[in-house]
């Protein structure tokens, strides 16, 4: 499996399109806008679109999966339910944030920890990890050693957690009892922001380096 990052939005969210190297199958994660640079990279990859993951309700993450579904006929799988409540307010949280407007949306699929997604022949770990928003999950390859976060962990920082439902200790929580144990040679995709890993991460990020917590 390989991954490429598409950069969308305003918000610069890091949309990651995931390829089956063997069957050329591939699935979008967080399509949060720019429908033709999503398009685009589909077709420089010179893939099939089978999947679209969400690993949460934030606008700049789901926008568009919608939009992507009906485009290529597939389905929208994550994130958990208890994100439910973020995608039903899509079109008020665009229109209060200056977002292109974004109807809400019913996923065809909401995961749960220990659940796996599937796409061509790679199958990915399903991690429910609340705290920036209830319902955020990550998508783990124990095989290529990789994880899309979404905006639970950034190369130095961690995710907001002063939205609606947020909750700063489950955050830290998440980090460190879900991520930490998949291995310090782990890379991440954050949702935003340059790749790292979770062995770095745990030596310098000033919110959740080991040495803050003894």
């Amino acid at each position: 499996m390989k991954c490429a990052i598409v950069p969308v939005t305003a918000y610069q969210q890091n949309c990651s399109i995931l390829v089956c190297e063997a069957t050329k199958k591939a699935a979008v994660v967080d399509p949060g806008g720019d429908l033709e640079k999503i398009e685009d990279a589909l077709k420089q990859l010179d893939v099939e679109l089978e999947k679209v993951f969400l690993t949460h309700g934030h606008m700049d993450h789901c926008a568009i999966a919608d939009d992507v579904r009906k485009k290529y006929g597939v389905i929208i799988e994550g994130p958990h339910e208890a994100d439910r409540f973020w995608i039903d307010k899509l079109p008020e949280w665009c229109a209060m944030s200056g977002f292109p407007h974004a109807d809400a949306f019913e996923s065809d699929r909401w995961l749960v920890e220990g659940d796996t997604v599937q796409f061509g022949n790679q199958t990915l770990q399903v991690r429910h990890c609340p705290g920036h928003t209830p319902g955020h999950v990550v998508f783990f390859h124990p095989e290529v050693k990789v994880a899309i976060v979404g905006d639970v962990l950034f190369q130095g920082s961690i995710g907001r957690t002063d939205f609606p439902m947020g909750n700063h200790d489950d955050l830290l929580t998440s980090i460190r009892e879900k991520l930490w144990p998949l291995g310090d040679d782990v890379s991440f995709i954050p949702g935003h922001g340059p790749t790292s890993t979770f062995g770095q991460e745990r030596q310098s990020n000033p919110f959740v380096a080991d040495t803050r917590f003894g």
